[in-house]
């Protein structure tokens, strides 16, 4: 197997609009900033990654991702050989405390350049099949504008929907009894609270919805990240299923939330783990302890999420897909396309001949 040396990291920032403002408990989103990562080779392979920015989530600033980047993950890398794929991804892992959304960037770079090496696409080199179905986002708003925006997306050929809730407790009944009403009944639906409940208000209302019969699939993170004991006092007092997003980040997260039972499911991200191997870890350790995961994005542009979309379709305990961000955004997807909910897997692999 010929070596291949990697030569340079490099950076680009650029804003990306979005058609329609993307709104949440925690903000609202009109534009997003990618810090893409381009790791050159000296077989003229370039591997591509990306970051999003999202500081009310994970901490991380864009000046403070390249800076990361371009500073001991670079000096990680420059002069490294290829063949040394999985101690590469660890270096990345281990260059700084914290900065996992760069790490995600330069891990889905790595994983870029690797694949071409091997001129096989990701889902292949993972073991995945070329689709998936995503489901598709209803912004927080007024309940008569969810509820049309819902009736829009089914008629598009979605079939499960994610409600964002949690801003303005009082009204998220009546936005989803809205959006129930307007859609068929054989439309799944699942919430987003993104910790805009406290623990006992996220009860009252999810056995609300329960009486009324809404037929909800799960609630993700209906309280504060940080507050676990919350979490779960919320799943031992419902029915529905809770999901925790923000409140995992890494391996060892997913390994107390499952050995506590703090919550029944896991919502897996690249920006908040730090990247393609981090996030096999925690599903392979929330497989072991029979927890399903889903995988989504932040607001981010298709070159991360493209990434999480091949993983998706290669890791057995990955149920549930949330991959809808670069269907907000005013540019083309790339590595893959969308036909209403199915995601088709593009390879990126440059061929070398």
């Amino acid at each position: 197997m010929n070596k291949m040396k990697i030569t340079d990291v490099k950076v680009n920032r650029r804003r990306v609009n979005l058609h329609t403002p993307f709104k949440t408990a925690l903000r609202t989103v009109t534009e997003i900033e990618s810090i893409d990562v381009y790791i050159h080779t000296d077989e003229g392979i370039v591997g591509k990654g990306a970051a999003a920015a999202t500081p009310v989530i994970t901490g991380d600033f864009a000046n403070g991702i390249e800076e990361a980047i371009l500073g001991p993950m670079r000096s990680n890398l420059i002069g490294q050989d290829i063949i040394q794929f999985q101690q590469l991804l660890q270096h990345i892992q281990m260059s700084c405390i914290g900065n996992p959304s760069a790490k995600a960037a330069v891990d889905i770079a790595l994983y870029d350049v690797y694949c071409q090496y091997h001129n096989i696409p990701l889902y292949a080199l993972l073991g995945g099949k070329k689709e998936i179905h995503t489901d598709i986002t209803v912004s927080v708003d007024e309940p008569f504008i969810m509820a049309k925006e819902a009736k829009q997306h089914v008629e598009k050929g979605f079939q499960t929907l994610k409600i964002k809730v949690g801003k303005s407790a009082h009204l998220d009944l009546e936005r989803i009894e809205a959006i129930r009403n307007s859609v068929p009944k054989n439309t799944t639906l699942r919430l987003d609270a993104n910790q805009g409940w406290n623990p006992k208000e996220a009860v009252s209302i999810i056995k609300e919805m329960e009486n009324r019969n809404l037929n909800i699939e799960f609630i993700e993170q209906p309280v504060h990240a940080k507050d676990w004991d919350g979490l779960k006092y919320v799943k031992d007092h419902v029915q529905t299923p809770i999901m925790a997003d923000e409140s995992i980040f890494s391996a060892s997260d997913a390994l107390k939330i499952v050995q506590g039972r703090y919550a029944d499911l896991i919502n897996i991200k690249l920006m908040k783990c730090g990247g393609i191997r981090e996030a096999w870890r925690i599903a392979d350790i929330a497989e072991a302890a029979g927890v399903k995961c889903m995988v989504g994005s932040m607001m981010e542009s298709s070159l991360s999420v493209s990434a999480v979309a091949h993983l998706a379709a290669a890791h057995p305990n990955i149920h549930y897909f949330d991959l809808d961000a670069p269907l907000w955004l005013m540019e083309e997807p790339e590595g893959m396309t969308y036909s209403g909910s199915k995601v088709n897997l593009q390879s990126t692999v440059n061929s070398k001949s």
